[in-house]
Order: C-alpha cells, then structure tokens, then sequence
C-alpha cells in the first residue's frame, strides 16, 4: 500500500507545487527588500492585506487563464468579460430593485453565467470555426468592452445593492476581507482540480500533445469549451467582486487586465507552449505585481517602474521556459 500511494502522493504534490520554487524565491526576496527599506509601513498586517485585496481579482481570472494556457490556448478577453459581466448583472440587480439579499444572489449568479457563456463562445469559436485562440479573444475583447458600452451608454453603473457592498465589497471573514476570503477558495478548488482530478489530467494532456489525447479518447473540443468557459464564468465572478469592491462597473478600469493575468501566469510558471503550470504558481505570479506597486509607492519610487520590473521578469519567466522545454526535447 505504501509503495502505491507514495508515488501517487509525490505525482500530486508535484502538480500541485510544481518547479514554483525560482519565482517564489523572487517573491521572497522583493518582500525582504521591501521590509528593509521601510520596515514599519511595509511590513504590517493591515499593508499585507492591502496587497491581497489589491491582487484578488486578478488571482480570479488567473485561475481560469491557467486552464487555458495549460491547453496551450490564450485568452485575452477576460478583462472585458469582467466589465461585460458586471454590467449584466448591474442592469438585472437595478430592475429588480437594488436593495436586498436577492437582488444580491441572482447579480452574483448572472455575472457568473454571463461570464461563462460568453467564455464557452470563445471555445465554440476556437474548436469549431478554427479561429486561432490570440485572434479569437482578441475580438472577443473589443466585442466584450464594445456591448457593455452600448447597454450603458457608456455611463457606470451605480446602483448596487448594500449588503452586497458591505460583504463581499468590504466585509471580513475571520479577519480577512471577503475579496481574499474568495479569490484564495477559487484558487485553492482550482489548485485541487489541476492536480488530482481526470479534468486536471485531460487538461495537461491536451496542452503536451492534443492530438494524442484525440486518440486516447479525450473529446479535445468540448474540453477546450469548457476551459474557456471556466475561464468566463471567473472572469464573471471578478466583474461581480469588481462592482461590490467600487460600488461601480468601472467600464474603463479594466483595459489592462488581459496582459496582467496572463504576464502572471506566465511569472508563475505555466508554459506558453501548453501543458506545464500550477496554480501555486500562478498565485506568486499573480502576487509579485501587487507587492511591487505596493512597496514603490511606500518608499517614494514612482509606480510605474513597476511594469518595468513585471516586463524584466516577465521575458526572464518565458526565457526560462524556453530552456526548459528544450532540455525536455533533448532528452
């Protein structure tokens, strides 16, 4: 019994962690950095949470941009999914009256489906009509952004329902605010189904070698559709976390966000080439951005050297990869 469920433990602490251990290592050392120069503003509970909510929305679509780059696809239209989304649910909260806890679940509710059909269009529009996956998002994400204009007007919307706001806007669980409490369950369940399910398996197999999954039996289309679609339906919860945090659906606030989680993803390790990442990683990629803002703003640098420090290690992480996936090919 030892010998059989030893290897399969190692197999899943392996998908679960993966080769993580450089880019955390970074992560590390930039919070070391940080908390020398200015020990006392950095290195504090309520700035570490401040980090966190800063970076839950974008942990939530990297979850999903991890299954998707995994498969070897891309998806550049979650930031606009996420404004499309909010403003779904905005318009659905608003005619129902915007006060209560039902108007709240059923906006929470259609976000989400909102933000997974739209995700399971991309995937119909990849595997069926053959649309390169870069081509495919990209006009998905101008289409997206375009029809949340249009239902608009292109005024935010504001009405949104209090006890919305006071919860997972800016409510606490145990402490911590109700955006971590969120973004940190859907990268753990997505962590867990990466690592130990069939669905996690196929998803691997699909990005190492699709057409020989196709001839193991996995149905590659309708699981690449389902990818996407998971990679919406997060995008969705985000537009509904995005408008409980600012009490808005934010239409320009989120022109940006496409690169920011994919450039995480791709910091924490998950191939470009399709089949290698994790979600641990993913959630240190996710976090080296967010504590970099951070700490330039406390010891007085500009914010902006951020994005240059994100691009260094960014083309650092793809570098990487590409020495690694060439020691795997000549072996």
């Amino acid at each position: 019994m030892t010998a059989t469920t030893s290897p399969l433990k190692s197999r899943g602490k392996r998908l679960l962690l993966g080769s993580a251990t450089d880019i955390t290592a970074i992560l590390l050392v930039i919070v070391a950095l940080f908390s020398i120069l200015d020990f006392e503003s950095f290195f504090t509970s309520a700035n570490l949470i401040n980090i966190l909510i800063n970076a839950s929305l974008l942990i939530v679509m990297a979850v999903g941009a991890t299954f998707v780059l995994i498969t070897g696809g891309v998806d550049l239209s979650v930031g606009s999914v996420l404004v499309f989304s909010g403003v779904i649910a905005g318009k659905v909260m608003i005619a129902m009256g915007p006060q209560g806890w039902g108007a709240s679940l059923v906006g929470i509710v259609v976000a989400m489906l909102a933000g997974g059909v739209w995700g399971a269009i991309n995937g119909v529009v990849i595997t069926k009509l053959k649309v390169p996956p870069l081509i495919a998002t990209l006009g998905s994400f101008g289409a997206a952004q375009g029809l949340a204009q249009v239902i608009t007007n292109g005024n935010d919307l504001k009405d949104i329902p209090n006890e919305l706001i006071d919860t997972l806007g800016v409510g606490r669980f145990l402490g911590l605010p109700w955006l971590v409490v969120v973004a940190l369950i859907v990268a753990l369940i997505g962590g867990l189904v990466l690592a130990f399910t069939r669905y996690g398996r196929r998803t691997y197999a699909i990005g190492s070698n699709a057409e020989a999954a196709r001839r193991a039996g996995i149905n590659v289309d309708r699981h690449l559709i389902s990818v996407y679609a998971i990679a919406g339906l997060l995008a969705g919860l985000a537009g509904i976390m995005s408008y409980s945090e600012f009490g808005s659906t934010t239409l320009s606030g989120h022109g940006t966000d496409n690169l920011s989680v994919i450039a995480a993803v791709v910091i924490g390790g998950t191939s470009l080439f399709g089949g290698v990442g994790t979600m641990f990683g993913t959630l240190v990629g996710t976090m080296i951005p967010a504590v970099l803002a951070n700490g330039l703003v406390i010891v007085g640098l500009n914010s902006f050297w951020r994005d240059f420090a994100v691009g260094v290690v960014l083309v650092a992480a793809v570098y990487l990869d590409q020495l690694r996936r060439r020691s795997r090919t000549s072996r």
